[in-house]
């Protein structure tokens, strides 16, 4: 598989979008961005308080895999970061797809 790019779509608890939502931009995209992550998006659902929905691309499944060892193996993404995001977001919620990009895409 070459290049393409992951969906992620979750559910946040009621009332906890804008602690979410500060979570991630200040915390998660952060730490991950400096383990390599390259991140496209970051959204919420206009009207909807409890979808939150980003985008992360990958040159191909290897580079997945090393990114998500580096990120989720990590003693800070286990001490310190997901003990966090379990008390915002329905983890049995979450829905990921892999996209590739059209021709006419400008996200490539």
């Amino acid at each position: 598989m070459s290049s393409f790019f992951e969906l992620r779509t979750y559910k946040i608890y009621p009332g906890k979008m804008d602690e979410w939502l500060n979570y991630m931009e200040n915390t998660i995209i952060p730490f991950q961005v400096s383990k390599g992550m390259v991140i496209h998006g970051s959204f919420s659902v206009d009207g909807d308080n409890e979808t939150y929905i980003w985008i992360r691309r990958f040159k191909n499944e290897e580079h997945k895999n090393k990114l998500y060892e580096d990120v989720y193996k990590s003693s800070v993404w286990i001490n310190e970061i997901a003990p966090v995001v379990g008390k915002l977001i329905d983890r049995d919620a979450i829905k990921v797809q892999n996209l590739k990009a059209t021709d006419l895409s400008i996200m490539k």
